[in-house]
């Protein structure tokens, strides 16, 4: 039997040939403003196009990229997807936006908030994308993947919709999230309520209010970048009410629950980074030990890095080269079949 994982090293220099080879090869990103029925609020998501998009009637496959806590819709784009988007003949990349939702369907909404944000993606982005571009709308041409908060959105839509992606992935992601939820309402680990206040002296009192306080005041300060009426600034951004209201609430989007609920014959491919300097690359480890458990195929890269764009901007090449080819070899990479 072949070995389930296929472990990648990051041979920098030849990224770096490759891409100062390819200067020219950078497509155009376009924003796209739409009604989401899922949040009940005007979106926007970022697209970058094939070359050949404009002179062919070709359809082409679809890769999404979700964005990180306290990021947006705009992050992927700075950290070169359309300049990877152009090192490949035919792939459509789309760059959604959720605020600071973690990609759940919240059980709890706050006054006037719709927080459905699974259905935001799987639902609203996707059919928006598939209804106005010329998408492979099936599950072979499409895949998804995200950065930390959305690296656990791509595992976890991916694995709740195991039907609509052939390739899913993570890099650097924030996999124990659900899980971590569950646990503290079972009582397994102390909640942050729970744990003894330290005792301050005044001035440093003072110093921790004022530091709140200009927290609080570039939370209330709107991105224009973003530009999204009302959902602008990391206070509108962020849901109030509750994700999860129950220990089986949360189960229900815990990767390490759901890798084994999805039927082997059905799972998509699989792909996990993280950077040997991230924090995060313990919890991806420990899915990568559970795949490798129930010997189920998928791989796995680390290089050095941390949780930053430096190394973010590394992994995309990494993410759109391989997911790309999932793609074409689950299409059978026929032309002919796409039009």
């Amino acid at each position: 039997m072949p070995n389930p994982v296929i472990l990648r090293s990051s041979i920098l220099a030849t990224l770096l040939f490759v891409l100062a080879a390819s200067v020219g090869a950078q497509e155009e990103v376009q924003t796209i403003e739409f009604h989401s029925p899922a949040v009940e609020r005007t979106m926007k998501y970022n697209i970058v196009l094939p070359a050949s998009y404009d002179s062919s009637r070709e359809r082409y496959p679809v890769l999404y990229l979700l964005h990180g806590l306290t990021s947006n819709y705009i992050a992927w784009s700075r950290m070169g997807a359309a300049f990877y988007a152009g090192l490949v003949d035919d792939l459509i990349i789309v760059m959604p936006d959720v605020g600071n939702s973690w990609y759940v369907n919240w059980d709890e909404n706050g006054e006037g908030q719709r927080n459905n944000w699974e259905d935001h993606i799987i639902v609203d982005v996707i059919g928006h994308v598939d209804a106005n571009f010329r998408t492979i709308a099936r599950r072979e041409g499409r895949a998804i993947n995200g950065l930390s908060m959305g690296g656990y959105g791509g595992l976890t839509l991916g694995l709740r919709h195991a039907d609509q992606f052939v390739s899913i992935g993570s890099t650097s992601g924030a996999l124990s999230y659900a899980r971590t939820a569950a646990r503290r309402m079972r009582g397994e680990i102390q909640s942050r309520a729970g744990r003894p206040t330290q005792q301050l002296t005044p001035e440093q009192q003072a110093a921790r209010e004022a530091s709140r306080a200009r927290r609080e005041a570039s939370r209330m300060r709107p991105n224009p970048s973003i530009g999204i009426d009302g959902f602008s600034s990391q206070a509108e951004r962020s849901p109030t009410g509750q994700a999860f209201l129950t220990p089986e609430s949360a189960d229900a989007y815990d990767p390490f629950e759901l890798i084994l609920d999805v039927p082997r014959d059905e799972l998509p491919h699989i792909y996990l980074d993280s950077g040997t300097e991230d924090n995060l690359i313990s919890v991806a480890r420990e899915f990568a030990q559970v795949l490798f458990e129930h010997d189920i195929p998928f791989d796995f890269m680390q290089m050095p890095g941390g949780h930053n764009g430096a190394y973010w901007v590394q992994s995309l090449g990494h993410i759109v080269s391989i997911q790309y080819e999932v793609i074409r070899r689950a299409l059978g990479e026929r032309p002919a079949s796409r039009r």
